[in-house]
């Protein structure tokens, strides 16, 4: 009953479960500067990171300072993107919301102006500008809800590059499995009343829990899985 279950060590952090690494080649942040004029970039290299879901653009500035930023989709290398105030909106280039159009599709928005960069940030996702109310701006997030954000957050024009990789067939369960590895996800998920009883308490080969989920707070590691100090117990009565 001592012993933690896998969810447990895991949890904790040991050195079984930790991230691979060099599995990320770079953390994808906007330029956290205050620009007083704009900057052109060109788009020099196109990079597979193990760490993304998408492809990285690396970018070389007029300064001659690089930066790697999430790949829009469609866009080449020798392409060009802008950056500060005036910027062109063109594919790929970094725009404050309240300076981009209504109906313009963006990704890699910020959700505190500095944050360098927060939502629609996987995969073939996308955010729309709905609509400009002062110095707030409602966006349209992937999820469908729409958030109200600060006019000064940046976003970068365009829908992330990838987007059709999530209906290419993995074929084998190894795949699946390193490519979520890669990225420091725990895959597969394995229920309780699937596992064997030395690992899981509802484990066995009746399939079903066998005892009650409830738990007390006080239960060893071993045993406290299921309605953790629950409130309530039983189908709440109508009428």
């Amino acid at each position: 009953m001592g012993k933690k279950l896998k969810q447990q060590r895991r949890g904790k952090g040991s050195n079984a479960y930790t991230k691979p690494p060099l599995s990320q080649k770079a953390e994808i942040l906007f330029r956290n500067e205050k620009l007083s004029s704009k900057k052109i970039g060109e788009v020099i290299d196109f990079i597979d990171d193990p760490g993304h879901s998408a492809p990285l653009m690396l970018v070389k500035y007029d300064d001659f300072s690089e930066l790697l930023l999430l790949a829009p989709e469609g866009i080449k290398i020798g392409d060009r993107i802008y950056e500060g105030p005036g910027a062109e909106c063109t594919l790929g280039s970094i725009l404050f919301l309240s300076s981009i159009p209504d109906g313009m599709p963006v990704y890699n928005i910020e959700s505190k102006p500095g944050d360098g960069g927060r939502f629609a940030r996987g995969a073939g996702s996308y955010a729309t500008i709905v609509a400009h109310q002062g110095n707030r701006v409602s966006v349209s997030m992937p999820s469908k809800s729409v958030v109200d954000l600060d006019g000064s957050c940046r976003a970068e024009i365009g829908a992330v590059s990838g987007g059709g990789q999530s209906t290419k067939p993995i074929m084998k369960a190894g795949k699946n499995f390193y490519m979520k590895h890669a990225l420091n996800k725990r895959w597969p998920l394995n229920r309780g009343v699937k596992m064997n009883p030395v690992d899981h308490p509802f484990g066995g080969k009746q399939h079903h829990k066998g005892a009650s989920s409830m738990t007390s707070r006080n239960a060893p590691p071993g045993r406290k899985v299921g309605h953790i100090a629950a409130r309530r117990v039983g189908r709440l009565k109508r009428g």
